[in-house]
């Protein structure tokens, strides 16, 4: 079993940056892949991004080359550091983290692109 908690969000302009943080409570070695998800009101959970164990990341088209994914592994950690943000990209964002049959989420946090 493992928590991950999510950090990082908050009221933030257009135009402006965050990074967001997913501390996991054990080791994330295991786990093949982690990634960032986002749930905006009324509207179903979209990937933003994933991150493998061998470093291949994967993003959503909407955020490629402003979004960047990363993991610290000794630091039991996942990064989602987010330019240029858009209205569009307020919603509550998630981390995933799977390996092998065991599939966790976070409990979220909010981040929303307002003037």
């Amino acid at each position: 079993q493992v928590q991950l908690v999510e950090s990082g969000g908050g009221l933030v302009q257009p135009g402006g940056s965050l990074r967001l943080s997913c501390a996991a409570s054990r080791s994330i070695f295991s786990f093949n892949t982690m990634g960032w998800y986002r749930q905006a009101p009324g509207k179903q959970r979209d990937l933003v991004a994933l991150i493998t164990t061998a470093g291949r990341t994967n993003y959503a088209d909407s955020v490629k080359g402003r979004f960047t994914i990363s993991r610290d592994s000794a630091k039991y950690t996942l990064y989602l550091q987010m330019n240029s943000l858009k209205p569009e990209d307020t919603a509550a964002y998630y981390c995933n983290a799977v390996g092998g049959p065991d599939d966790y989420w976070g409990q979220g946090t909010q981040v929303t692109v307002s003037s």
